[in-house]
This record gives C-alpha cells, sequence and structure tokens, in this order.
C-alpha cells in the first residue's frame, strides 16, 4: 500500500472565499448533521489509481510502487511509437475511447474545480494524471486522417491472467483512417485533447497549443469521414461498441473546441446540427463514455445564461430541457418510467454491470448544473415539483457518501478508502504479486492456477479504484471472479476527484481568521 503524504494547503484567495460564502452558510448544516468524510484523502487516493493503470515506461516519481514497466513494445509491429496511456482497467488492453472519455472527465473537473484540487495540494497530480493520457493521443494521432485506436485484442488477453509486466499476450494495434473512419473514437479524443488545452493553458501553453492542433485537426478528421468506429475496428465491438453512435462525440467535441477557442464555428456546429444529431431530440438518463448527450447538454445550457450566445438561445434553450429532463430523471422528478431506478438505500441504478460508472458521472453532472443554478439564481421545474440547486448538490452529495461508506453494508466502493473495502477486485496486476517483489515469469494460464481462484486477499491494493458496485439491492460480493460488482475503470473515477474537491472545500473551508 502507498503512503499518501499529506500536503501542507496553499494559501487561498479572499476572493475565492467570498465568493463561496453563500454556498458555505447554505449547506453548513448538510455537513454538521450527517457522517462526514476525508474527502481531501479520497481525492488523493483518487489521482493515486490512475498511477496503477499506467501502461509504458513508468516515471521517476511513480508513486504506485507494485507497477513496474510495461507494454514497452506497443506499436512496433505497426511501426509506430504507441507506448504509454492507461489500461481502461483489469486487463491490459488500451481501448482508446473509453481513455478519452476518462481524460475529458478529468480535465472537465479541473476546469470546474482546479482551485478546490490545489487547495488539497494535488494540482500536480492531476496534471500528471491528463497528461499520461494526452501524451498517449499525441503519439496515437499520427497523421491528420490517422488515429490508433486500441493496442492489444481483448479476446486473447481475457484468456490470460498475467500481470501486465509479464504480457505474452498480442500487442496488434488497430487504427482508424479515412478508408475505415471512426468519428466517435476521432470526436472523443478531440475533445479530450481540447478540454486538457484548457488545463494547460497557463501553465503550460506550449503543450496547451499543441493539444488544441491535434484537438482540431481530430475534429475535421471525424467530421469529414463519418462512420462509427467499431464498424471499422471489428476487434472492438464485444468491449466498447459505440451503442450511441457518433452524432453525440461530434457534437460534443465541437463544444469542448468552442470553449478551448472561442471560435464561433465551434458554437454554430452544436447550433446547427443540434436536431439532426439528436442533441435536442434525445432525453437521456445516462453519461458514459458511450453516451455523451447529456454532458454536451449540461455545457450548452451553461452558455445560456451568457448575453453573447442571446442570438441562439431558441436552440439552447431546447438543449437545456433536455439537461433538466436528465436532472429531474436523477432526482426522481420525472413521471413514471422516466426516473432513473434506485436501489432500496438510495443509489442510482442504471444497470448490473459497472453500475457505478453511471453514479459517478451523474453526480458529477449534478454538481456542476447545481453551481450554475446558484450562480444564475434559477430552478428547475421538474414535472413532479420545483427543484434548486441545494437538492441537486444534496443528492449529488449522496451519492458520493454512499459511494465512501454510508451504505447498508457500511463498505466504501472506493479501494483504499475507511477501514472497509472491496480486498479482491477483479485486476491482474492487484491479484498477483508484485514484480517488483518477484521478478519470476507468470505465465498466460499460471496466473490463473494460483491468484486468480485464491480466497486470499489481493496482495496489491488498488488505491481509488472506484469498482462496479452493488446490485439493485445494495447487494455486494467481495469475489475476484465477481467481475460486474469488482471490477474498476478509469472513468468510474475520473468524475470524482472533481466532487471530492468541491465537497473537501465546502466541509472544511479557509478560516475567515486567516485572512
Amino acid at each position: 500500500m502507498v503512503e499518501i503524504m499529506q500536503k501542507k494547503k496553499p494559501s487561498f484567495s479572499l476572493y475565492r472565499f467570498f465568493k463561496h460564502c453563500s454556498v458555505l452558510l447554505l449547506l453548513s448544516t448538510i455537513f454538521s448533521s450527517v457522517r462526514a468524510f476525508d474527502y481531501a484523502d479520497a481525492l488523493s487516493k483518487s489521482l493515486l489509481y490512475f498511477e496503477a493503470q499506467r501502461s509504458g515506461r513508468l516515471p521517476y516519481n511513480q508513486r504506485v510502487t507494485w507497477r513496474d514497466n510495461s507494454g514497452l513494445t506497443d506499436g512496433l509491429e505497426q511501426g509506430v511509437d504507441l507506448v504509454g496511456g492507461y489500461y481502461d482497467a483489469g486487463d491490459h488492453v488500451k481501448f482508446g475511447l473509453p481513455m478519452a472519455f476518462t481524460v475529458t472527465m478529468l480535465s472537465w473537473g479541473v476546469i470546474e474545480y482546479g482551485e478546490e484540487i490545489s487547495y488539497v495540494g494535488e494540482m500536480e497530480h492531476a496534471f500528471e494524471a491528463i497528461k499520461w493520457g494526452t501524451d498517449y493521443f499525441i503519439k496515437a494521432h499520427t497523421s491528420p486522417n490517422v488515429l490508433w485506436a486500441e493496442v492489444g485484442d481483448g479476446d486473447t488477453d481475457h484468456y490470460c491472467w498475467q500481470r501486465p509486466e509479464d504480457m505474452t499476450t498480442s500487442r496488434q494495434a488497430f487504427k482508424i483512417d479515412e478508408n475505415n473512419p471512426g468519428s466517435d473514437l476521432a470526436g472523443e479524443t478531440a475533445a479530450a485533447m481540447a478540454a486538457a488545452s484548457i488545463v494547460f493553458r497557463k501553465n503550460n501553453p506550449h503543450y496547451s497549443h499543441l493539444l488544441l492542433h491535434h484537438a482540431q485537426e481530430l475534429f475535421e478528421f471525424g467530421e469529414k469521414y463519418r462512420g462509427k468506429y467499431d464498424n471499422s475496428v471489428g476487434e472492438v465491438k464485444s468491449y466498447y461498441a459505440s451503442v450511441s453512435g457518433y452524432e453525440d462525440e461530434l457534437l460534443w467535441a465541437a463544444l469542448w473546441l468552442y470553449k478551448a477557442t472561442d471560435n464561433e464555428k465551434y458554437l454554430k456546429y452544436v447550433i446547427n446540427n443540434a436536431n439532426s444529431f439528436g442533441g435536442i431530440g434525445w432525453a437521456i438518463t445516462e453519461f458514459s463514455w458511450d453516451v455523451k448527450f447529456a454532458g454536451l447538454q449540461i455545457i450548452a445550457s451553461k452558455l445560456l445564461h451568457e448575453e453573447k450566445h442571446k442570438e441562439h438561445s431558441h436552440i439552447l434553450e431546447q438543449y437545456r430541457s433536455k439537461a433538466e429532463h436528465y436532472i429531474c430523471s436523477c432526482l426522481n422528478k420525472n413521471n413514471g418510467s422516466s426516473n432513473v431506478e434506485r436501489t432500496p438505500a438510495g443509489l442510482l441504478y442504471v444497470r448490473q454491470w459497472n453500475n457505478m460508472q453511471y453514479v459517478s458521472t451523474s453526480a458529477f453532472l449534478l454538481t456542476v448544473y447545481s453551481d450554475f443554478l446558484q450562480k444564475s439564481n434559477q430552478k428547475i421545474s421538474c414535472s413532479e415539483g420545483i427543484v434548486d440547486h441545494i437538492d441537486l448538490f444534496n443528492f449529488a452529495k449522496s451519492q458520493v457518501d454512499y459511494i465512501l461508506g454510508l451504505n447498508p453494508r457500511n463498505m466504501s466502493y472506493l479501494v483504499g478508502f475507511g477501514p472497509n473495502y472491496p480486498k479482491r477486485v477483479h485486476h491482474r496486476g492487484a491479484s498477483i504479486v508484485s514484480y517488483r517483489e518477484n521478478k519470476g515469469f507468470i505465465g498466460c494460464t499460471q496466473g490463473y492456477d494460483y491468484w486468480y481462484n485464491r480466497d486470499e486477499p489481493n496482495p496489491n491494493i488498488l488505491i481509488g479504484a472506484l469498482v462496479g458496485g452493488p446490485d439493485n439491492q445494495d447487494n455486494f460480493e467481495d469475489d475476484r471472479a465477481n467481475y460486474v460488482q469488482t471490477e474498476a475503470c478509469t472513468y468510474n473515477t475520473a468524475p470524482l476527484v472533481g466532487i471530492f474537491a468541491k465537497l473537501n472545500f465546502l466541509s472544511n473551508p479557509p478560516l475567515i481568521a486567516s485572512f
């Protein structure tokens, strides 16, 4: 287990403090009347998780010491350097679409809550988590109309149970190009790089400019050569098929490019294609690596409050209507079947497999929209009543607190947080003795024979991982073979980073006396 050093909190601006004063006064009763969690610790651990998922040559400041270098020949067969990036979950395939969504959500969290992350002293780790992904995307985008979509093959990878350092499975790489389009993958990668360009604009302007250049090229590629990436890369169909199509990613990418450039052409793309691409047609009750509509609608709604967007108010109002349908669904304020199901203890429940991904994304969107409602002094009119920013915030916080242990099992589903958390996470590297402790080679099926079926807890703790979580009755079985519930993914944890930072600030604000 990696020790997390306590960092000295930097000084916090007086302006920022008074900006939050009204929120602090309104929310003070929330934090005093319910169980308190160490959100700063949760934030630190959530960022640590991304170091455990790194592929490639690990840096000198690597804190997850049970990991070592892996995937050092990725791309070699195709004559391209694809070393680096992230493993999405407990296996060793590098899937482009969920990796890009992970980076988009990490970047969005920093954009919204960067000062709160800095307040805990974790900004450098947030930068590192984002940059590990964007560095890889730069490598994978080898020419304007070529993007490498995947490294490794899910079928052969799942046949083996090995540490990433021992991999013997295929590392074949797959790409999209003019003849094999993938507008969804190109769009999400463009969104990730555009969002990251905003993150690095001040502290690394040259890198920010480079990311923006790639983002613009990728968007143009995805727009010009339209098609679903899983039709071009058949190997991904069983793992990350693009069920929602590519239209949501193109709108999503254009909106992030507008935020990054302020170039009106990207906003006009979002406005002009709003109807034909489903941006104002789909009333969605999930937000995920596949389905971007709710996130798109939330960001578009925030534009409505700015004077310079008044000419587009008619379309933006329709985006807002769909965004608020999503919000009302999460709050159980829509009529009947259009609400998101909940467990008896109140956890949002979208589907059986890896349900926590939908919990973390919804908690993030509700938190962001709560901030927007407060700033604009507005409320939402759901079919079953009026809700305000406090209602949104309270519910988002309830979902986060459930994750951290306020649930019938008193279990934290964030691994390594608190005294009771999943000990048998479905994760190859975590479940086998560390390569740094024992460099003896472990073969493809040897891991199944000696490690997979062990009753003992994993020898390595996958700190900060958000596992799939309980079923629709709040039941959870901590079993390595129970991958539906015990596997964790990068896009589960990514949305939590910003929320943990905000909750920590609200529960531990700077003292007035310190000014």
